[in-house]
């Protein structure tokens, strides 16, 4: 068994969600607007948009009151819009608002209600959803920790090629977390994320991968690399 101080979990969550695609009219202007910093005119023109009940504007409107951004700083002003938006069935807002329960920005802080919403997007494909809704499992934040609760929204992000949880599956799979050890496994996802990490992130995967390998017979680690290099992304949903 691994010590944990050695190869530990990513146990931090994946905040605010600022990119956002560009729209046609209004919207397009005032993504372009925004990308250039003129976060005055990007608000002028999402504003009367947000208020005629548009999510995607209602989202953006959130994003520049949660950043500060062309308005004063406001969270409870930002999760209002971002309710509005995941009331109707956003799912950057629903992640969104997962953070801010997450934190307790412009609310109470409540893993619970961050859990509610970040299964929301998850369920919708999100994958930086789906890691938070693993990190809560892990942490025991908001519902029982559950390793193997945690592996199965993991591997969801995962699937989708996000490196922070291809590292977390890894690391449950050679730890024996929610699922029997597997170095084969390990060994294949730690590959995956040191491989598609930004280099300045990649070193902890490696590292841990190398702990894996050493391990490994030759014929493990030559299945581990045949199944990484066969990988290929996918969605995920929930459930």
């Amino acid at each position: 068994m691994y010590d944990l101080v050695k190869l530990g979990l990513v146990a931090l969550f994946l905040f605010l969600r600022l990119v956002a695609p560009v729209a046609a009219g209004s919207l397009g202007d005032a993504d372009v607007a925004y990308s250039r910093g003129d976060y005055a005119t990007a608000m002028r023109l999402l504003r009367p948009l947000a208020e005629q009940g548009d999510p995607a504007a209602q989202y953006k409107v959130g994003i520049l009151y949660e950043t500060g951004h062309g308005v004063p700083q406001d969270y409870a002003e930002a999760m209002q819009w971002y309710r509005k938006a995941a009331d109707q069935g956003d799912p950057n807002a629903q992640h969104n608002v997962g953070v801010l329960y997450t934190e307790g920005h412009g609310v109470p802080q409540d893993y619970g209600e961050a859990l509610k919403w970040y299964r929301k997007a998850a369920d919708q494909g999100d994958p930086d959803a789906q890691y938070n809704v693993g990190v809560l499992y892990t942490e025991g934040h908001g519902v029982p920790q559950d390793y193997g609760e945690a592996l199965k929204w993991y591997r969801k992000a995962a699937d989708q090629g996000l490196t922070e949880a291809m590292y977390n599956v890894g690391v449950l799979y050679a730890e024996g977390y929610g699922v029997p050890v597997d170095n084969v496994q390990a060994h294949m996802w730690f590959s995956l994320a040191a491989t598609r990490a930004a280099p300045s992130d990649r070193a902890p995967a490696i590292k841990a991968r190398d702990l894996v390998g050493a391990k490994m017979t030759a014929p493990q680690i030559a299945e581990a690399q045949k199944l990484a290099r066969e990988w290929k992304p996918r969605i995920s949903g929930g459930k």
